[in-house]
């Protein structure tokens, strides 16, 4: 495959790939179920379950 070729390729359908993975993942969030998971991963990191009973604090 020449350099060409796969320059043509990635400039109309690696930007429709890119985008149809772009719209995707972006509708994931939304999907039902979607708010409480992410609320719960954005919250993560806050919390100090393992950090309970240990002496690094």
């Amino acid at each position: 495959m020449s350099y060409d070729a796969m320059r043509h390729f990635a400039d109309s359908w690696g930007l429709v790939f890119m985008g149809l993975l772009y719209l995707i993942l972006i509708g994931w969030h939304f999907r039902p179920g979607g708010k409480r998971r992410s609320s719960d991963a954005a919250m993560m990191i806050l919390t100090d379950s393992e950090a309970k009973g240990s002496d690094h604090g």
